[in-house]
């Protein structure tokens, strides 16, 4: 039992309130390492900056700067809650380092795992990394998974230097910001948000050729990849992935909101409007990244007739628990449409039969888009965020001009 374990705190991403008693971090660029079972090092950066008298902490992948007020200190001893996907860190500090745990708080079980941190540490994998002949910028091919359950993927990595940021495309969204380097014939990729823990590593066999590559996921998670290099690479299209059974042309759902009130979507509220429903969960990070454009869209759309339901699937049917998970998510990106607590779990099977009128649901998140008849007229599948550049805004563009079209009818 976590209860059980003896855990001093201190850590984690910005905007970090400790206590005028606390022992401050050193300021500058630390290192963390998560460990896993198979006894990998899952590394991240993170910075420690003074602000009006508070240290402020900042998680970074690549260009985001993951951020976190929520720490509370005592003696040696800070803790950390993330505030998303229902994690936190329980750490104790002496002298420039940090050791204890981060833990995952699952629907039926928490998730420890052991976690260390180095002050004055500004590289992630190597202090000085082999010299290398490779760049692997550019699209590459790659399959996740062994010969009996394989997943074709998209990776676009951007190498200068040795330094790697990119991330991999699927149907279902995308690993989000992955940072690495190259160390001689050596690929490494990492990525933590609260949600994601991620390590890839690959062999550099050519140009054009990852080999022997793994992937390891969380305290226990482990997979093998490999990937070709494929300018021309592409997914299937995200609006043909799931679709309505035949004999139906429309959607029909009632569930409570954070409150307990019912929200159906006959409600008045709905009629004669654009209507988006969002198939989402607090635990999924893409969902996040669909959540934090969703509230902007909501703000240049709701003014014209334009709707947005959250239909939430979480790890748990307890409605209390889904209900303080969700108001996180809400007041970190102020959600000002509904947010409706299903009382379905997370698994897809469950979700399918809580809309028995989709054939089914591939991935989280699902937007379903409705015109103002009441009609479903588009499904897509996934979400590709800000970590996949060109193919975030050029998403945002797309959906923004089939809304138009939409009211225009």
């Amino acid at each position: 039992m976590i209860k059980k374990i003896l855990f001093s705190a201190v850590l984690v991403t910005s905007l970090i309130h400790i206590a005028p008693a606390q022992t401050k971090l050193q300021t500058g660029i630390w290192r963390g390492v998560l460990k896993t079972t198979a006894k990998k090092e899952i590394a991240f950066n993170f910075e420690v900056t003074n602000a009006g008298g508070k240290q402020t902490l900042a998680i970074i992948n690549s260009t985001e700067h993951f951020k976190v007020t929520n720490v509370t200190g005592k003696g040696d001893s800070v803790f950390i809650k993330m505030p998303l996907f229902d994690s936190e860190f329980r750490l104790k500090q002496a002298d420039s380092k940090l050791t204890g745990h981060y833990i995952r708080h699952l629907g039926d079980r928490d998730v420890p795992m052991g976690f260390t941190a180095t002050a004055g540490t500004p590289w992630r994998f190597f202090k000085t990394p082999a010299k290398t002949n490779y760049n692997v910028s550019g699209r590459w091919t790659a399959l996740i998974g062994d010969s009996t359950a394989r997943d074709t993927t998209i990776g676009e990595f951007k190498q200068v230097g040795q330094k790697v940021t990119g991330t991999f495309l699927t149907t279902t969204g995308d690993y989000r910001f992955l940072e690495g380097t190259v160390s001689g014939d050596s690929l490494y990729l990492s990525c933590f948000d609260g949600g994601h823990a991620f390590l890839f590593t690959a062999n550099i066999e050519d140009d054009n050729t990852l080999t022997d590559g793994k992937f390891f996921s969380g305290l226990t998670g482990k997979d093998v990849w490999t990937a070709v290099r494929n300018e021309n690479a592409k997914l299937p299209d995200a609006y043909s992935l799931s679709a309505l059974k035949p004999g139906y042309k429309k959607l029909a759902f009632s569930f409570k909101d954070l409150t307990g009130k019912t929200v159906s979507l006959d409600d008045e509220r709905f009629k004669n409007k654009v209507v988006i429903v969002q198939i989402m969960g607090s635990w999924c990070p893409n969902c996040m990244d669909e959540t934090a454009y969703m509230v902007n869209y909501y703000k240049k759309y709701q003014p014209r007739n334009v709707e947005v339901i959250g239909l939430a699937y979480e790890r748990t049917t307890d409605f209390a628990k889904s209900q303080k998970s969700l108001a996180q998510l809400n007041n970190r990106f102020d959600i000002k449409y509904p947010i409706l607590i299903t009382g379905y779990t997370n698994n897809k099977v469950e979700t399918a039969k809580s809309l028995p009128m989709l054939t089914k649901v591939v991935g989280f998140p699902t937007t379903i888009i409705i015109d103002k008849k009441g009609d479903v007229r588009k499904i897509h599948t996934g979400f590709s965020g800000p970590g996949t550049g060109d193919h975030y805004t050029n998403f945002i563009s797309e959906f923004e001009k089939l809304t138009d079209d939409l009211l225009a009818e």
